[in-house]
């Protein structure tokens, strides 16, 4: 429910939210089926599971540090790869679960297929030193930081 009413319709308003605040959204019904032409509703949840991995990335003084929600998959379906020594990739796969001809779906909206989230990383990322570690479906991804190089001070003696 909207806290602020919308003055264009179809479009989500949110006070808590300052990303919500009716921004104009040039991608809105790019991904729905009939904007895909006459593609199946899978391949748009395709989509969705592709752009709907959600990752928090935060930066610490000893390294940036990103969890990604993964409900439901196991570490062996999850890749975390470094890609031109600055690129750190998230991708992975959610299988489609298995429908009996007697099962009669009301609602699906766990999205299933490929995902996959890069970030470019800025240069003082230890690339070589990466960690990740899953737990209860959260991805964490820690990349160490170069310690910060201090401009080198030489005190000049004054004469006279």
């Amino acid at each position: 429910m909207s806290l602020i009413p919308s003055l264009f319709s179809g479009r989500r308003s949110n006070v808590f939210d300052p990303f919500s605040l009716d921004a104009w959204d040039p991608f809105q019904g790019f991904f729905t089926p009939s904007a895909l032409g006459n593609a199946s509703g899978s391949t748009a949840r395709d989509i969705a599971a592709f752009t709907n991995a959600r990752v928090d990335w935060k930066e610490t003084p000893e390294a940036h540090v990103f969890k990604a929600d993964l409900p439901g998959l196991k570490k062996e379906e999850v890749k975390v790869e470094v890609e031109d020594k600055d690129i750190l990739q998230i991708s992975g796969e959610r299988s489609k679960e298995n429908e009996e001809k007697s099962d009669k779906w009301h609602r699906v909206e766990r999205a299933s297929g490929k995902f996959m989230r890069r970030f470019k990383l800025p240069e003082n990322a230890k690339m070589e030193e990466v960690k990740a570690t899953m737990e209860n479906g959260v991805l964490t991804v820690t990349v160490p930081k170069a310690p910060e190089k201090k401009p080198e001070v030489k005190s000049i003696d004054i004469s006279g």
